[in-house]
């Protein structure tokens, strides 16, 4: 791929913003990888001779509305497992002026990281040893950021895995019915209401406040391109106060189904023992010495409520009329709420199985 400029505003705005990270002299850049809510590219400096390229990203202040919170808790978390780490790690880069921030005159934050070189990332987890890699790569980084000296990070989306908050904008939906849509998910509004109870579980469990991730999936781990092996996770807009179990769930929900997040083939939507299991090796590996019981026990559920709750995000975005997640046919979001809900399912039917795998890795 070769260097791309974009439209002028923004490309004037990125080549001002890359100057302000003294890097080098700028070169150009071109747009990086697969991301919806960033605008990211990877920049190109002369310095010392030779080339450096760096990722400069342009938060969307529109879903994170309080940027500079956002970039406290990056600041805090990336210097604390950098102090730590012996491998690569992400680094913010900071300005002539010493921040981690440039805004540009349109009021956009950008921020710039180093380049990690050799490392890939995949969409689709399709080996078990790729899924211990991510449990591992998750719980390593759940254990480097355990230990963070206070204040408590701030919530950069509230209420973001909060069940009772998203239950109650279902039953809302479901009232209000704007669109006239109710009758024709009506199987899928039963299936929710049948399981209400399971948003209030994590929360009643009295388990310790931990710092999260928050978007635990394959393309949020960078692998090493030869040995496959995990280098360091990435994406840490969503890091913030959470429960272990909801990102032990984001990985059963992400990784252990190989159909798409959209496929309406639900006969092909069922959740894979053999990369949960991957999963649960890596991760009980790296959470090892501070991980409590009471954590490991509700793993499992972690995996439902997680599934579950994304399930009804979507049931709710049709029912209001898909104000939220993008959509490219009229029933989209209902399609995706059938896949998550059908992953429920499969996950309620092996909940032993895995629940047994889960205490036999803890006995050792």
């Amino acid at each position: 791929m070769g260097l791309t400029m974009i439209d002028k505003p923004v490309n004037e705005n990125l080549s001002t913003a890359a100057q302000a990270f003294p890097l080098g002299d700028f070169l150009g850049a071109e747009p990086w990888g697969n991301g919806h809510i960033n605008d990211s590219y990877r920049v190109q400096y002369a310095a010392d001779g030779g080339v450096v390229y760096a990722l400069l990203q342009r938060i969307n202040h529109h879903l994170f509305t309080h940027p500079q919170a956002l970039m406290q808790n990056l600041q805090r978390v990336t210097d604390h497992i950098a102090a730590k780490c012996e491998g690569h790690t992400l680094v913010l880069q900071r300005t002539v002026e010493g921040s981690t921030v440039n805004v540009d005159p349109e009021g956009y934050h950008w921020r710039c990281f180093n380049f990690i070189p050799d490392a890939v990332s995949f969409e689709k987890v399709t080996l078990p040893s790729q899924a211990y890699q991510v449990g591992l790569a998750f719980g390593e980084f759940q254990r480097d950021v355990a230990n963070l000296p206070a204040p408590r990070l701030n919530e950069t989306i509230p209420n973001f895995h909060h069940g009772p908050t998203r239950f109650t904008a279902l039953e809302k939906a479901i009232a209000l019915d704007v669109k006239g849509r109710v009758a024709s998910a009506r199987a899928e509004i039963d299936f929710a209401l049948e399981r209400k109870a399971l948003t209030e579980v994590l929360l009643n469990a009295n388990l310790p406040e931990r710092i999260t991730h928050n978007d635990c999936k394959l393309n949020n781990v960078l692998l090493h391109q030869d040995s496959g092996e995990a280098v360091c996770v990435v994406d840490l807009d969503t890091v913030m106060p959470g429960l272990l179990a909801y990102d032990f769930g984001d990985m059963v929900r992400t990784a252990t189904c190989a159909a798409a997040e959209d496929e309406t083939d639900l006969s092909l939507i069922h959740m894979e023992m053999d990369i949960f299991s991957g999963l649960a090796h890596g991760y009980l590996e790296a959470t090892d010495g501070f991980i409590t019981r009471e954590e490991t026990e509700l793993l499992v559920t972690g995996g439902m409520f997680i599934t579950f709750l994304i399930g009804v995000r979507f049931l709710t975005d049709y029912l209001q009329g898909d104000t939220y997640f993008k959509i490219d046919r009229p029933q989209h979001n209902l399609d995706r709420c059938r896949t998550q809900f059908k992953l429920v399912e499969s996950i309620e039917a092996q909940r032993a199985e895995m629940e047994a795998l889960i205490a036999s890795l803890c006995r050792q």
